[in-house]
């Protein structure tokens, strides 16, 4: 397709949620959401236990959650900051210590006490909620929850907030850093005639009154903007995936009349996993099980519980993001959003600044499926195609501790530059096991840049501290500059961040391009061809 027509699609298709503000100005509110303040930093959320109650006529939630936690550092009258974004509620604000005083304001409510708490000390605040929350207009792109109905006419109700945050309706320490160590519990009310759907396992599910109650229970640890409740007529049917650690149970949850087509595109899910264990090792969530869930909207990657809405069809509903075609040969949705079990849900980036380090990495994964569902070949073309995408507007990392994103260019720049280090590392074994390594070593962990950049460089004895600089701070792009006389090449950088060390493989030769001109003496004399994995500029100069 036409490259226009091709960054609109992109850029449609891979915001996901966000929305870059470049000129924002951020106040005491954006610091309040995005930082671990003095009314976070003292407790250690441990586990959820919640329950939700849609109403459809009135486009309105109900429900509870009560946060067990710890506290992690002596503290004397500390003031509890809890997320409840307007024009949610809270109705009754308990807790199993002397409460002072709550009172909500804005999007928080604040919970203050006259007591001395210790290190290790265990608690509960439990709130009860309700209110008509934020509509996405355009789930997921926009957070919000979803009121619609299926072609069926049936009530289909469920909620996206990966950017926005899960207290748009429910009351959490609305903060990536911190995650229920011990899971999430979820009753989700509906009426008699729907079914509700979460993360996790069903664990129960029960008539109360003229309405039914389905209670999920998640295991392991989980980001708040993962937890999804999903309301219709689903109807379910199960499979299994014999992986690494054994058997992996597969839930299937589709409104009833997709049940044959889920059936038949459902089949990708086996070879999806097998190609993301053989990169990233086995799936994080055995205990959990796997889920794909029809969604009123495209999709997102709901930690065992991924929303899928691509229409049962190859490709980003229909079409290929890369514009090569290889795309149109597995179902973006169930691979891309699987692909984040791995990296936005196993690992979590700190603060959403780092955002790249769910969607670069995952949009890579597309190209590591592809090399093992097709071949390196096609993997190779799509990874080049992605490129398109890459608008090069702002940073990719955006700014700390205000919940705010970096460019969207996190998903094909941030894979571009992966597969950039692949080339230079130039051992696809090692590649590998960094890969793996990240998720061994950081399992069900939240993670900073940082600690990520350190780790590729340490594991692979590679410095690649200025490509990163380069990739993920700048929106400069690397020009080689050449020319060439028969075996004589000459060359240089430029448009680099000082002292870049990115070397490149050229006809069996490695050459270490600085912004001072080089020469080397090639094998043939050949006109050059330059590797095209690169995410680099090549010009040829007089």
């Amino acid at each position: 397709m036409k490259k226009l027509s091709y960054t609109l699609l992109f850029a449609a298709s891979l915001s996901f949620g966000q929305f870059f503000e470049k000129d924002k100005v951020f106040t005491k509110q954006d610091t309040l959401k995005g930082s671990n303040t003095q009314f976070r930093n003292f407790w250690d959320v441990k586990k959820y236990d919640l329950s939700v109650e849609p109403d459809y006529a009135q486009k309105s939630i109900k429900g509870n959650n009560k946060i067990s936690f710890e506290i992690i550092k002596d503290v004397t009258n500390p003031t509890f900051q809890i997320d409840l974004q307007q024009p949610m509620k809270a109705d009754k604000v308990e807790a199993s210590f002397p409460v002072a005083e709550y009172k909500q304001d804005g999007d928080f409510i604040w919970i203050k006490t006259n007591k001395s708490f210790k290190k290790g000390e265990k608690y509960t605040i439990d709130v009860t909620y309700s209110g008509n929350p934020t509509i996405a207009k355009r789930a997921p792109w926009d957070g919000g929850w979803v009121f619609t109905k299926d072609e069926n006419g049936n009530p289909w109700m469920s909620v996206a907030d990966e950017g926005i945050g899960a207290s748009i309706w429910l009351p959490t320490k609305d903060i990536w850093d911190d995650e229920p160590d011990n899971g999430v519990v979820m009753k989700i009310i509906t009426p008699k005639d729907l079914v509700g759907v979460g993360n996790g396992r069903l664990i129960s599910k029960k008539a109360e009154g003229d309405k039914m109650a389905y209670t999920w229970e998640v295991k392991n640890p989980i980001n708040a903007y993962s937890i999804i409740p999903n309301i219709g007529k689903y109807v379910n049917f199960k499979d299994t995936f014999n992986g690494e650690k054994g058997k992996l149970d597969l839930d299937y949850w589709v409104i009833d009349y997709n049940l044959d087509k889920a059936k038949k595109q459902f089949q990708q899910v086996k070879p999806m996993l097998s190609a993301f264990e053989y990169w990233f090792g086995p799936y994080p969530f055995y205990e959990d099980s796997y889920k794909l869930v029809d969604s009123p909207y495209l999709g997102m990657e709901h930690q065992s519980n991924v929303a899928y809405g691509n229409a049962y069809q190859n490709g980003y509903l229909g079409q290929d993001l890369s514009g090569t075609g290889v795309g149109l040969n597995w179902d973006y949705i169930i691979v891309h959003e699987s692909g984040h079990e791995w990296f936005a849900n196993n690992i979590t980036a700190k603060d959403q600044a780092d955002m790249w380090v769910h969607e670069g990495f995952t949009m890579y994964s597309e190209v590591l499926f592809t090399e093992k569902y097709m071949d390196k070949k096609s993997a190779d073309i799509y990874a080049q195609g992605i490129r398109n995408g890459i608008q090069n507007d702002v940073p990719i990392i955006g700014k700390y501790g205000v919940r705010n994103e970096g460019s969207g260019d996190m998903y094909p720049k941030g894979a571009s530059m992966l597969h950039t280090i692949r080339q230079i590392i130039n051992n696809d074994a090692k590649f590998r096991e960094i890969l793996r390594g990240i998720n061994k070593d950081f399992y069900h962990q939240t993670v900073t840049t940082e600690q990520i950049e350190n780790y590729i460089s340490k594991k692979s004895g590679i410095d690649f501290s200025s490509v990163f600089n380069q990739y993920l701070r700048t929106t400069k792009i690397p020009t080689l500059e050449y020319s060439q006389k028969g075996e004589e090449l000459k060359f240089r950088y430029t448009n680099v961040v000082k002292n870049l060390k990115l070397p490149i493989i050229i006809d069996g030769i490695t050459i270490n391009p600085t912004e001072q001109w080089q020469t080397v003496k090639l094998k043939k004399g050949n006109p050059v061809q330059f590797n095209e994995n690169y995410y680099i500029d090549y010009k040829k100069v007089q």
